[in-house]
Parts: C-alpha cells; structure tokens; sequence
C-alpha cells in the first residue's frame, strides 16, 4: 500500500487531507467503521469497546476478525489510513526473528505508548577471519539477560564491507545466513558489492545500507528487485536527506529508514538535534518525508582520533544511550562489552513500556524450593521490580516457602500501602482465593516490613496471625532464622 495515494491520471501524489495525530482520533471515529455487530470475537464485550482500546493502542486491527472480511474492506482500508502512525512501520528480516522498527504516534512517551523498540544490531566486516567471523556471529546470538523476567538480547547483524570486493562481500553474507537467523543490514555503497551481498540472502529481506546522492538509483532498483527496505543516507545534511528521501519515494521505494548521520563528542548536540527535528516534524507537524524510521549509528565514535578501547566504548555507550533517548528507532553498535550494551537494553525497556501500567506480574501463589506444611508463607504486591527481587534473594537463601502475590495493579509496596491497594481486605481475599490454608498447617503469614501498619487489621480481616517481615527482602533469611516458628 503507497504511502501516498498517486492520481492514476497525472501518476503524481494525490491530495490528501492533514493527518490527525493519535490524540485527536475518537473511539467514536473508529467505532463508525467497525462491523457493529458485537460478535465478542475480539474477546471483548462490544465493538464500542474494542474501539476505545483500539484507539489506546493496547489491541490491534487484526484482533476483529470481521473486518478483514471482503464484506468490510473499504472500511478496512479507511480504519488502516485512519489509525497510521505519521512514522512508518517498517519490517526487515523474516520469520520469527523479524523486527519492526518506527511505528511511532507521538513525540513523547507520556502522550501515548512508543512502539517496536528499536533493535540494537551489532557488526562485523568481511575481512574478518571465518573462525573470528562465527565466533562473533555465536557472540551476538547468545548474548542475552534477564530483567525483572524478561529476557533482554540483541537483535540484528550489520555485514559490513570492508573488502570493496564482490564476492568477499557475497561469502561473508552466506557465512553468517547458515550461522544465524537473525535479521541482517548489509552495508555497502557499491551497488555492486550490494547485489552480490543480496543475491546470498534472498529468503532473509535485509535492510539495504545505504542509498546516498551518487547511487540513489542503483540501490532503489536493488531495493524494489529484492523487496528490501532502503536506508537513506545523507550525514548532517537535513536538505539532502530530505532530498533523496523524496526523490526515492516517487521512484517507489516505499520502506524507507532515515540516517541523518551520527557523530560524537563534539558534533553529538547536532546529531540529537537533527534525530529530534525529523521526529518532531513527523509527530507535530505530520510531516510525510520526516515520517520514517531513524538510524542511530553509534559506532560512529570507533572512527575518530582516540586509540584507548576503553574510552571508545564508553563514548559508544553514551552516544548510543542519547539515541535511544531522542528517538533513534534503530542502533548499530560495535562493542560486545556487557557493561556497554546492557544500559542500552534496560534504558530500551524502559523506554518502551507502557506509562500507562506499571510494569507488573500475575497474581498468584508461587512455591519455591520444595515447600511442606511447615513452610513459611509470605506476601508482596505484584509489581515486577520488587517480585523478582524478592525472588532472587529467596532463591540465593535457599528458602522453601510459599509467596502470595497480591494485586496492587503493578505498584511496588509502599505506594500501594499509601494507595489502599495493598491492605487488609486484599491480604484476607488472596489469601482465601488461592486457598493457601489447604497447602500449610499453620496460620501464620509474613508481610513486608514497608506494611508493618497493616498488621492488625490483617490479623482482623484474615483470621492469620501476622509477622511483619525485614524492610528488604535481602534480610529474608536471617529474619526466618529467628523468627519463624508455624506453631507460635
């Protein structure tokens, strides 16, 4: 689908009325397309329904069954055209490992959730030695962590060409194609080289690094011949950029990216301005030739002047850390160091979480170690941070317990003591719900030392006799050591 409608008689782009931000766009607006038939399909209790959540961003168009239906198509097209982001989604990769980038609504977090967090792709040239070459390959692909029970990891491979040579270039791609899944950015400015890198990888559709002023039209022809997404390049020239982006979106390449060029130290304020100008542009002022998705090249700062690794590593992270924060739907990077990519990942996730919901878990009752009816029971909220923290110093304890989590709809203990969501009645109605009298012979529950004011309206609501636990779960152990006793 073209991005711009084209006039079939004149083939220039149609008029098209001003795009309304995400803000402006009602339920009702949305509602009026819809089938109307409230088939409950989307699993919700009617279209009115699914419409207001569609328009929050927490459902997609897919999830209506109906609408996709031969019977709603023009209201399938409107809805689509209604609901684009004024950044475009574009997809590079294939199958499972696939990702998205750009798909953004607004310019800042607060006024509605950012999208497809920006992948961090990691790179390595094709001069480098086989054995060197899948050993950094295995690198990437292992290099995982997890946070507050997500898994955080890397997500793509930049090939670069350092050979200038065609069929060094093409080996190299086929090499890390049987070694890896993960998407690839092949990166070349021969159009050349760049065919020959395509021809190893058909199946995998990677992202076309970079059409720039002297080959625009060999690479436009590479993209549309190989169904790829395009990486315009034009480095801190804002009239260029725009330029190309125009000229090769009317030559129909459609999926494009926007590199306005990173540098650092020195010329990091003109980078961060000209990401943060485009990204303005197309969430402010619907601008279309600024509405594509960004790169961020951090590794950038590995070509300049400075010979200490240490250093460069840590101009690598800053830069990239000021990406992330100003709208670079996209990272190349060179380091593997963990202390320079594990900021990135944990200020992407961040980032991308939804500021509407704090980050939580299910409720539930968990079990650790191998819990008898003697066993301790404890109790939290279900914010995410403060589960996995008591988690992991249960597990480092070696505790055999069980622990009730209660829902505080995602807010960590002292707030939703102070919030009343975390008080004696939910205490008394998990505690009934998961029927935790049933697994231990004993009524005795430990809270968290933060909701020591709780104890005696929850002793009241529960029937339980309540302990009031160490102010940090670190001090789990010691306190169960002293105090637990199931018959006191």
């Amino acid at each position: 689908m073209s991005r711009e409608p084209i006039n079939p008689a004149s083939g220039q782009p149609a008029e098209k009325k001003r795009r309304k931000s995400i803000r402006e766009i009602s339920p009702i607006d949305v509602y009026k397309l819809l089938p109307k038939i409230n088939c409950r399909e989307c699993r919700e209790s009617n279209c009115m329904a699914f419409s207001t959540r569609l328009v929050n961003g927490e459902v997609v168009l897919l999830d209506c069954p109906p609408i996709l239906t031969e019977e709603y198509r023009e209201a399938h097209t409107q809805l689509i055209e209604l609901l684009a982001p004024p950044v475009r989604a574009v997809t590079f990769g294939s199958g499972p490992d696939a990702v998205t980038i750009g798909g953004k609504y607004v310019l800042q977090r607060h006024e509605f959730t950012y999208h497809n967090p920006s992948p961090i792709a990691i790179d390595l040239h094709d001069l480098m030695p086989e054995q060197e070459l899948l050993d950094r390959v295995k690198t990437i692909g292992e290099f995982s962590y997890n946070y507050i029970g997500r898994t955080l990891s890397l997500n793509a491979i930049a090939i670069r060409c350092s050979s200038r040579d065609a069929e060094t270039f093409r080996d190299a791609v086929k090499r890390v194609v049987a070694a890896s899944k993960l998407p690839l950015i092949l990166c070349a400015h021969d159009p050349h080289v760049m065919e020959a890198g395509l021809s190893a990888c058909r199946e995998q559709t990677p992202l076309i690094y970079a059409a720039t002023e002297t080959n625009w039209k060999q690479m436009a022809e590479l993209a549309l011949q190989y169904r790829c997404p395009l990486v315009v390049s034009a480095p801190v020239d804002m009239d260029l950029l725009r330029s190309l982006t125009k000229t090769l979106f009317e030559y129909g390449v459609e999926d494009l990216v926007l590199d306005p060029g990173t540098i650092g130290e020195e010329g990091l304020a003109v980078t961060i301005a000209n990401f943060t100008g485009l990204r303005t542009e197309a969430c402010r002022h619907f601008d279309e030739l600024s509405g594509f998705p960004l790169l961020g090249i951090p590794m950038t700062v590995w070509t300049g002047s400075e010979i200490s690794e240490d250093v460069l590593k840590w101009k690598e992270a800053i830069t990239a850390s000021m990406l992330l924060s100003r709208y670079a739907d996209l990272l190349i990077m060179h380091s593997m160091d963990g202390w320079v990519l594990l900021p990135q990942m944990i200020w992407r996730f961040n980032i991308y979480t939804d500021p509407r919901k704090p980050v939580s878990v299910e409720p539930g009752l968990r079990a650790f170690g191998k819990p008898d009816r003697n066993s301790p029971v404890l109790v939290t909220t279900n914010y995410a941070l403060t589960f996995f923290t008591i988690e992991s110093d249960i597990k480092a304890a070696n505790l055999d317990c069980y622990l009730l989590i209660v829902d505080t709809g995602g807010l960590s203990v002292e707030s939703a003591v102070a919030g009343r969501y975390f008080n004696a009645d939910s205490i008394a109605n998990g505690l009934a719900e998961y029927n935790v009298e049933s697994l231990v012979g004993h009524k005795t529950l430990i809270i968290p030392g933060l909701a020591a004011r709780l104890s005696g309206d929850a002793e009241e609501a529960s029937g339980w006799k309540i302990l009031v636990g160490p102010k940090d779960s670190s001090g789990l152990a010691q306190f169960i050591r002293k105090r637990w006793s199931p018959g006191s």
